[in-house]
């Protein structure tokens, strides 16, 4: 189901009225979704760069500068009325594995923007800094208002090295500490931002057909949106120098940006009608690399010769099988990996893939045994080997063995991907004692993650299985209200408010549920004050909505 695709459509008048200033947004996101590319499914990668470093004599190009008169409060705030609306979709999804894998090298790239100077320690701390994967093989990336960041599972299984895939990270990390946002709702002062929220999320529901955003376009129009459109062109360029100084001091090869770019010049190739060019919001893909390229000479620097990177190439082989969750594609991934390919690293990238699509399509044995000629061709090197244990354990938890998933996760170093998958392994075996276990491991990692949704929804499970409905109910409400749903939160404390009550009368509440009970209630009141809060900009949205109309 198409991301986005329960959102009402726009009336005909505000569609008519706010082409001109919606086609302006279309710069959000790095414009790489232009269609499916069709690239080969096996990859060739760069060796994981080293630590962040500082360069030495980093060249500080001018900026735009920060005209914008939008609060960092009132664009977090945009941001996360948008995410609301994004996290009910079911294409949005938290695969441990790969958010761990793509949610370091985000780490990694704001360390150096920090370093840089490019993030400030004030849009640092007020900003969420929340990225989310989607189920969706289109190859994109999008920033949002206040340090929200998506990425298409796409553009993980095309991008050949681990620095490609920093390239496009950096781009949008830099949409957001330049404040381009911010400085297009500046532009246009006379719609309110919740007005501009609702407008991003059709732009991005129309980046899967083109042709949506063309229907935008009414006679008499292009040369308004042109003008506007420069100004985008002079943001996308300012992304494209703050990354790459982003990207180098953060450790990763400035090849990537060049390489990234190649491929956008082949989707635009093979993708590219040539109509309306004033819809291109980013500026040419050959003025791109041509810059990234004099950039590289300018400071010197050679990008290294791809080599191989396994780690890299098995979560690519990962998120290709992850975006396409239909049975055909899952055979075709299947039947690949009986495929010889040419070097050891392509081999064990299409073993994980049918080893993951075999899992799915619930022919264990035949994974099983892809997994032990892929434990061969990976034994050397000891990441790659630990991303075959996760994978080894995920198939035991698909075929009904929770207990030897158990076991198998617990051989490995601890760290989030680990703790979630073993967690739910635990879970799984519907022991109240192994339940007692999670939930005493997601209890302490809340503790340290409080805003991590998956964990709080392990959480509300954990307890549950142990037979604590009190703190069960409010782990549920705490998962809940990370996502904005606010009545469905209110709705889990009211009903452990009940049970607390009822406990009572009976005599049977503990000293401990005193006192959950007691930041039930304290909780209860944050909810409602945010639900209020969430109602008024609600009612700002539609009374601006009525305007435009009138």
């Amino acid at each position: 189901m198409p991301l986005f695709s329960r959102l009402p459509p726009p009336s005909r008048r505000l569609r008519r009225r706010n082409a001109t200033r919606a086609t302006l947004l279309l710069c959000l996101g790095i414009g790489l979704a232009m269609g499916s590319l069709h690239l080969p499914l096996d990859a060739r990668a760069d060796p994981p760069p080293g630590a962040v470093t500082a360069p030495s004599g980093p060249m500080r190009l001018p900026s735009l500068g920060d005209s914008s008169e939008i609060s960092l409060g009132e664009e977090r705030r945009l941001g996360d009325s948008i995410m609301r609306e994004i996290l009910r979709d079911p294409d949005v999804i938290d695969d441990p594995v790969l958010a761990e894998y793509v949610g370091a090298m985000w780490q990694r790239l704001r360390e150096a923007a920090k370093l840089r100077g490019e993030l400030s320690l004030e849009l640092d701390e007020q900003f969420a800094w929340d990225m989310i994967l989607v189920r969706d093989k289109s190859v994109n990336a999008f920033a949002l208002p206040g340090g929200y960041m998506g990425v298409h599972l796409g553009l993980i299984g095309v991008v050949s090295s681990q620095d490609e895939l920093a390239s496009v990270l950096a781009h949008e990390l830099s949409h957001i500490t330049q404040r381009h946002i911010a400085r297009m709702l500046t532009q246009q002062q006379q719609q309110s931002p919740l007005m501009i929220g609702s407008m991003i999320l059709g732009l991005l529901a129309a980046s899967r057909s083109p042709q949506a955003a063309q229907a935008m376009m009414v006679g008499g129009q292009a040369v308004a949106v042109q003008t506007q459109l420069n100004f985008s062109r002079d943001m996308e360029r300012e992304a494209d120098r703050v990354g790459y100084g982003v990207a180098t001091q953060a450790g990763f090869e400035p090849s990537g940006f060049v390489s990234m770019f190649e491929k956008l010049a082949q989707a635009s190739r093979l993708n590219d009608s040539g109509g309306y060019p004033y819809l291109r919001s980013h500026p040419l893909t050959t003025e791109r690399i041509a810059d990234m390229q004099s950039r590289q000479q300018l400071l010197s620097v050679k990008g290294t010769p791809a080599s191989v990177d396994l780690v890299h190439s098995l979560l690519s082989a990962r998120a290709r099988v992850l975006s396409q969750p239909n049975v055909d594609a899952l055979r075709f991934f299947s039947q690949d990996a009986n495929t010889r390919h040419a070097t050891p690293v392509r081999q064990a990238a299409a073993l994980y893939a049918g080893v993951l699509a075999d899992s799915q399509l619930r022919e264990l044995e035949r994974a099983r045994q892809r997994l032990a000629s892929l434990n061969l061709l990976t034994q050397h090197d000891p990441s790659a080997r630990e991303l075959v244990q996760l994978l080894s354990a995920e198939l035991s938890l698909s075929g009904g063995q929770a207990l030897q998933a158990v076991a198998q996760l617990q051989a490995l170093p601890p760290r989030r991907t680990v703790q979630l998958l073993l967690a739910q392994a635990r879970i799984a075996t519907g022991l109240p004692e192994q339940g007692r276990l999670a939930a005493q491991d997601m209890q302490m990692f809340v503790s340290a993650n409080n805003r991590d949704r998956a964990a709080w929804d392990l959480l509300g499970q954990a307890l549950g299985l142990q037979g604590d409905a009190l703190r069960s109910l409010r782990a549920q409400a705490e998962a809940s209200a990370l996502r904005w749903e606010y009545v469905g939160a209110l709705d889990r404390l009211r009903a452990a408010q009940d049970l607390a009550r009822n406990r009572a009368r009976n005599g049977t509440l503990s000293r401990s549920d005193e006192m959950e009970a007691s930041i039930i209630d304290s909780r209860v009141r944050v909810f409602q004050s945010a639900r209020r809060e969430q109602m008024l900009q609600r009612w700002m949205d539609h009374q601006a909505h009525r305007r435009v109309d009138q």
